[in-house]
């Protein structure tokens, strides 16, 4: 049976594709039949960090329409030979989605015997994220150590408890964890960011990364690489931490300090 996993936030530009990216890579190294799908319906950034951009001959579309089949669309990513790419297409619009067809999607390749499929959710409560997340067995809240990006991953956990399929059939709920991205230990001492103990009283998750502000994340996108699979960054790291907690390694969390917050300086301690 398949394990359904969408990334996710409220915000733009937290880092969704990357972590995307980044886990989907991470599990297929570790044996397990993977495919990640770009739902991101318009725009289209998943292929060029898996580097797989050119190779793009159908895409997610052309599937639900029955224009190709998941066979036909499926890309095998060139550094590891269990994980594929599932692209978005760039000349449709979001509602091309539809429950129907994503749902036929998930089960086509559930039988195809993947393990795993990640879910890259565009950012925002529209269409294309809230069927990213409707099939989900488990949601990796991607968020940044700042209040608006942190406000809209709260609000995005009450889309997951009331609006997945889980909730509706009255199943065991989707099972949520926060992953923290572009974290910096320094800032975050000096107040100019919220502490990992600000964000975790506001979301109440548990805890499966902390990804450091790292330049080795956008050099990893731009030569079309999972920085996962740069094991000398922090960053990729971080990721192969995330990845083996997720599988349920016990291993400590890296690159944090547990310092006086944003929050409680603006809150005179009382948070």
């Amino acid at each position: 049976m398949a394990r359904i996993i969408v990334v996710t936030s409220g915000k733009g530009g937290v880092g969704k594709t990357t972590t995307s990216a980044a886990i989907a890579m991470g599990l297929a190294k570790r044996g397990h039949k993977t495919a990640v799908i770009d739902f991101d319906v318009g725009l289209r950034n998943l292929d060029l960090i898996m580097g797989c951009e050119r190779r793009v001959v159908y895409d997610f579309i052309n599937v639900i329409n029955g224009e190709a089949s998941i066979s036909q669309a499926l890309i095998r990513d060139k550094n590891c030979n269990m994980l594929y790419i599932l692209p978005a297409s760039q000349t449709r619009d979001k509602d091309a989605l539809s429950l129907d067809g994503v749902g036929r999607v998930l089960d086509e390749l559930a039988a195809d015997d993947f393990k795993y499929i990640v879910c890259d959710s565009p950012a925002g409560i529209e269409k294309g994220a809230n069927l990213a997340l409707y099939f989900a067995d488990d949601a990796f809240v991607v968020t940044n150590p700042e209040i608006s990006s942190v406000r809209d991953s709260d609000r995005m956990l009450g889309i997951l408890s009331s609006k997945s399929r889980r909730a509706e059939r009255n199943e065991d709920p989707v099972k949520e964890y926060l992953l923290m991205t572009r974290y910096d230990a320094s800032r975050v001492k000096s107040g100019e960011m919220l502490s990992l103990d600000d964000v975790q009283e506001i979301l109440s998750l548990e805890l499966l990364g902390i990804i450091p502000e790292s330049k080795s994340v956008l050099t990893a996108s731009n030569q079309g690489v999972p920085v996962i699979l740069n094991d000398k960054s922090e960053a990729g790291q971080a990721y192969a931490d995330v990845v083996a907690r997720y599988l349920g390694e016990k291993i400590p969390h890296r690159f944090v300090e547990s310092k006086k917050g944003f929050l409680r300086k603006i809150f005179g301690g009382r948070l």
